[in-house]
């Protein structure tokens, strides 16, 4: 068998492969005898149908076979003897059509994984997130949760911010009304911003059952495209306008919130506190994590095999679709499958290299701490070791954190100091 191999740009490959025709010729007769000896035709007894008509009656059908069953072996064998790693499918040609008698000859092409030379981050300074939870946070927190148990309590004034209107209205285009501009007993919060530009702001100093005429225009990219860029006029009839009353913070509401009787607001705030203290760190771990990763990227460059990226996209949009999830544009859709295979190749080799392994306790605990937000933690167990995908996902996760952390222990950590609320705001994802 002889073997070239060509460079296509940086990752494609192109194997021609030429295999003797007596390697041929041998396989095909070989599999003539054996289809001879089983077929069943007219006439003839079992085993007694004469090679040639066997031949006749099916021999393209067996050349086809002979010649995917010769590609299938020798591309192997010619893959192995040049030392080739393939990287997503593999397209093959044929130089010409197979005939007996002749050298049967095809070419195959396909990308290669690329090579991966930084496996550490060795002397790198990676950014540690550090956040102390302040008076203000602990106060803020509190304070969202009171607006969470808001109650309204009707007025007899002019309409203000953050107050709730009931409202009967209807809209009109060109003075005809349309398709879903009506309601009635619509409840509004002036300042939230559920409606269009401008129609909450057309209600402030109305006065209960005071009937006002809103004129607003629609954005010009608005979902609902016959109102899109339209000057709409609502006449609204304002119902109720009722104020907002935050409950006391107080023993009962602390009650309310969990804190064990005698508490009172002072547990409240140090339970608040604490929560907030164990999300700060939850947080800076996976902000740390995603900074060892995006340097690990950089110290990375090279260009990911298409067919990989092409099967991450597909997966991603399968998943997408599967959750019920906006996907962003092909695009941006794009660039994300390529980090993704990009960061799969580098941990891959960075396994391979250290001879990494799942921690069984590791990959249990990390189980037990995820089940510990269902109803059924058990069944939840169970369940991921009733399936070894399932329980595979799980055990990369396990050894992607310790590959995190001893690449954290080469590397220089440096803490910045930062705000609870900016803490929350950094972006933890691999993009």
């Amino acid at each position: 068998m002889q073997v070239s191999v060509e460079t296509i740009g940086s990752l494609g490959r192109r194997l021609k492969v030429a295999v003797p025709a007596d390697k041929f010729e041998q396989a095909f007769a070989d599999r003539l005898r054996r289809l001879s000896q089983q077929v069943k035709l007219p006439g003839f007894r079992p085993g007694k149908v004469p090679v040639k008509m066997v031949e006749a009656r099916f021999g393209g059908q067996l050349l086809e076979e002979v010649a995917g069953d010769l590609i299938q072996t020798t591309l192997q064998e010619a893959i192995g003897t040049q030392g080739l790693k393939p990287a997503g499918g593999t397209k093959i040609r044929r130089s010409k059509p197979f005939e007996r008698g002749q050298e049967f000859e095809y070419t195959a092409e396909f990308e290669v994984y690329p090579e991966i030379k930084q496996l550490d981050l060795k002397d790198v300074a990676i950014e540690r997130p550090v956040a102390a939870v302040s008076d203000d946070d602990v106060a803020h927190t509190i304070e969202t949760i009171r607006k969470q148990r808001v109650t309204w309590n009707p007025v007899q004034r002019p309409a203000a911010q953050g107050d709730r209107l009931t409202i009967d209205f209807v809209g009109r285009v060109n003075g005809e009304e349309f398709e879903g501009g009506k309601a009635q007993g619509y409840p509004l919060i002036l300042g939230a911003g559920s409606f269009v530009e401008g129609f909450e702001q057309g209600l402030l100093g109305a006065g209960p059952n005071e009937t006002r005429r809103v004129n607003v225009t629609f954005p010009a990219d608005y979902r609902h495209q016959p109102l899109a860029g339209k000057p709409v006029e609502f006449e609204v009839q304002v119902k109720e306008i009722a104020e907002p009353v935050l409950p006391a913070l107080d023993e009962e509401l602390a009650k309310q919130l969990g804190v064990a009787e005698g508490g009172g607001v002072d547990k409240l705030r140090a339970d608040v506190r604490a929560n907030l203290e164990r999300e700060a760190a939850s947080r800076s771990r996976a902000v740390l994590r995603r900074n060892v990763l995006q340097a690990l990227l950089k110290a990375n460059e090279f260009e990911v095999p298409a067919g990989l990226v092409d099967a991450e996209v597909g997966r991603m949009q399968q998943l997408g679709q599967s959750a019920g999830q906006a996907l962003p544009d092909a695009e941006h859709l794009r660039v994300r499958a390529r980090t993704r295979v990009a960061l799969g190749l580098i941990l891959s080799e960075i396994v391979q290299a250290r001879g990494l392994r799942p921690d069984p306790a590791k990959v249990r605990a990390r189980i037990e701490e995820m089940a510990a937000d269902y109803d059924a933690p058990q069944k939840f167990i169970e369940w991921h070791y009733a399936d070894p995908q399932r329980l595979g996902e799980i055990e990369s996760m396990v050894i992607e954190d310790r590959i995190v952390e001893e690449l954290l222990a080469g590397a220089r950590t440096q803490d910045r100091p930062v705000g609870f609320q900016e803490l929350l705001a950094l972006d933890a994802s691999i993009h």
